[in-house]
């Protein structure tokens, strides 16, 4: 069994990350959308109110509250596959959780882009709403996320994988990480 916790910034892979998972058969298991579903939950717009309602769910519920929430989806997929991927863990307690449930079957890989390639990635992706369109800019997403603990979470990881080459090669990396785990990352 393992547990591959996926952390970074917004922009940096981490969804690319759980596509190639996904089409490796992967089971992946996304902690937005937990947040996604509360805003729809609330009749709230995912793309302009998602950064307000994960504060809000980690203020009513404790700051380990979505990782609490995604839990039983991982266990669920364990239960028919050796390996599961989380996307978008976004704090050291987050992390904490997910060891204290895993143990050693918990892997923890940070996905690193600069900041400019990051923004780029955004504008292309269109997914969320710029700050223009009544959204986040990125400066105020980076801020939030580390506000989080996202900052101790990546010091956290067990491996970085820098995503600054080609999709390709980025993909490649991560079907390596998937298929021989992390010593077959080259560092």
């Amino acid at each position: 069994m393992t547990v591959i916790g996926i952390v970074g910034l917004p922009g940096s892979g981490k969804s690319e990350a759980a596509n190639v998972a996904a089409e490796m058969g992967v089971p992946v298991v996304t902690m937005g959308d937990v947040i996604r579903e509360e805003c729809r939950d609330r009749g709230l717009d995912p793309a302009s109110d998602h950064g307000t309602v994960a504060k809000a769910l980690r203020e009513e519920n404790g700051p380990a509250a979505i990782a609490e929430r995604s839990l039983p989806m991982i266990e669920a997929e364990l239960e028919a596959n050796d390996t599961v991927l989380v996307d978008g863990i976004r704090s050291d307690v987050e992390v904490e959780a997910f060891e204290s449930a895993f143990g050693d079957a918990f892997l923890l890989v940070e996905i690193d882009a600069p900041f400019e390639l990051r923004a780029d990635r955004l504008d292309i992706r269109g997914r969320d709403a710029s700050a223009d369109d009544g959204g986040e800019s990125l400066e105020d997403r980076d801020a939030r996320e580390l506000g989080f603990g996202m900052g101790e979470a990546m010091e956290m990881a067990d491996l970085t994988i820098e995503n600054t080459e080609t999709l390709a090669a980025f993909q490649r990396k991560i079907r390596t990480l998937i298929r021989d785990g992390p010593e077959g990352i080259d560092q």
